[in-house]
Parts: structure tokens; sequence; C-alpha cells
């Protein structure tokens, strides 16, 4: 079953968010060039990459638009500042689908105020967005993967902060 069905048992992307946070979870620390497969068999060592790699970044589309899901959110500490995302690293799926989800981002990813501060760039879309040294933000959300109908898994990296 595919996008709008009700057996959320083969929803595809529900599915490899499944493996890829099981495979996030069993990292030890010590066919494409670039897949979800390929992302998860380089996260848990079964590739000739060698490994501090821990998270498999990835960019979820929305449905009903087929356009890339961006989130929003902020650190705690810094509620003023709301930052946004088109990466994210899966941290937990739920049997009914849902998952939590964090933002990430390479801190590098700014622009100069009016008042020569640094602020967090917000992308339009994920090619705005730097992803050199994407790391994880702390900032996290539930959504509902049956309302994506695609994933890209980007390689895997160490995005530890």
């Amino acid at each position: 079953m595919g996008c709008g069905k009700t057996d959320h048992s083969t929803n595809c992307v529900c599915t490899i968010l499944r493996e890829i946070s099981k495979a996030q979870r069993n990292v030890v620390e010590t066919e494409c060039d670039t897949s979800c497969e390929k992302s998860i068999h380089d996260l848990l060592g079964e590739t000739e990459v060698r490994n501090e790699l821990d998270t498999i970044p990835l960019i979820l589309y929305c449905k009903d638009s087929c356009k890339p899901f961006k989130a929003f959110g902020a650190h705690s500490n810094r509620i003023g500042n709301i930052v946004s995302s088109f990466y994210f690293r899966v941290k937990k799926v739920r049997k009914d689908c849902c998952a939590t989800i964090e933002l990430l981002r390479d801190p590098s990813d700014v622009v100069s105020t009016s008042d020569h501060k640094k602020k967090a760039k917000n992308p339009k879309d994920p090619t705005d967005q730097k992803t050199k040294n994407l790391r994880r933000t702390g900032i996290c959300m539930t959504v509902d993967l049956k309302c994506f109908c695609h994933v890209t898994c980007l390689p895997a990296i160490s995005a530890l902060t």
C-alpha cells in the first residue's frame, strides 16, 4: 500500500525510518553511491567507510505537495531565535508511524543582521542550506510519517554537537 492507505504496516517511509532509527541506536563507537540502504550499511560499519558515524541525514517530502518538508524550532535558551531546516535525524519511530525527528543544521549557516550580529539563516529550499558540517541541534518534533510519500537519505555522518 502507498500514500493515503489505512494499512500503515506497509508505509515505505515509515519502514525505512524505522530501519534508520534502529541502526542509529545500534551504532558501536569505533549498490548506489547514495541511498538509504547504503547509508544504513555505512552507519553500521558494513562497508569500507570507517566509522565514527552516528546519523543518517534525511529529507522528507510531503505527500500532498511532493515538496521537501521544512520544520521550525528553537533552542530552550534562545526561544526568540526560531530556526528551520530541511535536514533531520530520526530518533524514534512508534508502531503507529509517528516519529520523533531532530533538526540538523550546519553551525556556520548564519547571516549577519543589520546590527552586525550573527543569526541563523533560514533556508527557502534544501539547496539553500549548508550541509558540510550538519550537527544535531537538540530541537525535536513529532511527525506523522503517513503525511510523507518520499524520503531521501544523505551519506551517514558524525553529527555530534
